[in-house]
């Protein structure tokens, strides 16, 4: 599986998923959450709602899937990563999980392209340098059959800087 770093627009990547860094409610919200539903359109939004009618709110470190809208991918993998509150183990369990779960629905799905944000390091607070590391070992160490390229899209450029060490 190969990766790929981009500073940029997540929701301007194209790939067979992008992933949302979702809150609980999967309604929208700040930061890429918002971004992704305002550029997808309202389909994404539709589908949101029709999961959470099914099965309630989604739960930090795991991921569900919706068709990406106006967007130029084909899924939108919504996953909600953790808040930081100062628990190490606890939280960086979770945000792994986002990464496992999100991965392991996209080779479900038989994508091979799939776009990353910086999960979890916007509002929620989670320490970039850690959040970074998880995020490129936890895809580095997941076998996959489909997945052929993993895309790192950093909006900022401090988790850019990261990504590019941790890369290299």
């Amino acid at each position: 599986m190969k990766t790929e770093l981009i500073k940029g627009d997540i929701t301007k990547i194209p790939a067979d998923a992008i992933i949302n860094a979702a809150n609980s409610s999967l309604l929208g919200g700040g930061g890429v959450d918002g971004a992704i539903h305002r550029a997808g359109g309202k389909q994404i939004l539709e589908e949101c709602i029709q999961i959470r009618n099914r099965q309630g709110k989604c739960k930090t470190g795991q991921a569900v899937v919706t068709s990406a809208g106006n967007l130029p991918a084909k899924y939108v993998i919504h996953t909600v990563g953790p808040v930081w509150n100062g628990e190490e183990d606890k939280s960086s369990k979770l945000l792994e999980d986002c990464y496992k779960n999100s991965l392991q629905l996209a080779e479900s799905l038989g994508i091979k392209t799939i776009a990353f944000p910086d999960i979890s390091t916007g509002i929620y607070k989670f320490p970039k340098e850690l959040a970074g590391k998880i995020a490129v070992e936890t895809v580095q160490n997941f076998q996959s059959d489909s997945i052929e390229k993993v895309i790192f899209v950093c909006f900022d450029d401090d988790n850019e800087k990261i990504y590019k060490k941790l890369l290299d």
